[in-house]
């Protein structure tokens, strides 16, 4: 049987505010959200095998285990006994790059429950694809719709079509951490401020306002990131500069690609090993 193709886009958050810390360690966040045109390339078929085969290639797959989102997915999937008798074989290039906040992992999971879904290979409820998307990890439900979300701290999603239409430059040093590391060290907390779906929260007035309070304790253990941001902010005709969810990656925002492809050269010049990208928000 031919491979399908499928793609999943990375995942960059716009703001970020951390509410609490929960008795579990975990954390009740809120965050808007967008989709930048960057995507791992996944291909996809059904085999006839005792087991699944997942495999990873491109410029970030090293490192990649066997209990990656992908596996968690389909063994979720089969516990459930929503495959019955079927193995896949997946194939993912790996074109976002790990440790990033773009949520890589993540969106490969929900692309590939999207399919799913399409191809009724599986049939189940709206909420009971949410339920399996937690399970798989907080951010995967975010990937189940293509659209400008906003995460709100109770848990649930709220999408909206307006776009943002702002061009970015996406750099990520060669800095790799934990995000649970990250969420550990948080001492402050904040009042939730997005309590309903209102497209002005997508304005860039607003954008430029907002934060990331994950940047704080980033910044205080790995000062070359916040060096970095600094450097970005200062770029010509910058809208404003972020660090998307716990990081490394931090990203520029611009309101014309002339500007985004202006300031990937001036970032060359000075950073010539870490990576990058221009890109637009969908």
């Amino acid at each position: 049987m031919k491979f399908n193709k499928i793609n999943s886009l990375a995942k960059i958050n716009l703001s970020l505010n951390i509410i609490k810390r929960l008795p579990n360690r975990y954390h009740k966040i809120e965050s808007l959200v967008t989709f930048v045109k960057i995507f791992d390339e996944i291909k996809i078929r059904t085999i006839k095998n005792a087991h699944h085969k997942i495999s990873f290639t491109g410029n970030f797959a090293k490192g990649i285990g066997n209990n990656n989102t992908v596996s968690k997915l389909l063994k979720l999937l089969e516990e459930k006994k929503l495959i019955k008798n079927k193995k896949f074989e997946i194939k993912i290039k790996k074109n976002i790059p790990q440790k990033s906040g773009m949520g890589g992992g993540s969106m490969n999971a929900a692309a590939i429950i999207k399919y799913f879904t399409k191809k009724k290979i599986v049939n189940i409820s709206k909420n009971k694809i949410h339920r399996l998307a937690y399970a798989i990890g907080a951010d995967v439900i975010l990937g189940l719709e293509k659209k400008n979300s906003i995460a709100f701290v109770n848990g649930k999603i709220g999408r909206l079509n307006k776009k943002i239409n702002l061009h970015v430059l996406i750099v990520k040093p060669n800095i790799d951490y934990s995000t649970k590391y990250i969420y550990a060290k948080v001492k402050k907390y904040s009042k939730s401020i997005y309590t309903n779906k209102n497209k002005l929260f997508f304005t860039t007035r607003n954008l430029i306002n907002s934060n990331n309070a994950l940047e704080n304790v980033v910044f205080k253990k790995y000062p070359k990131i916040n060096n970095l941001k600094y450097f970005l902010s200062k770029l010509p005709k910058i809208t404003f500069v972020r660090m998307t969810g716990s990081g490394s990656a931090i990203v520029a925002y611009f309101k014309s690609k002339r500007a985004a492809k202006k300031a990937a050269k001036l970032f060359r010049r000075k950073y010539k090993n870490y990576w990058y990208i221009v890109s637009k928000t969908i």
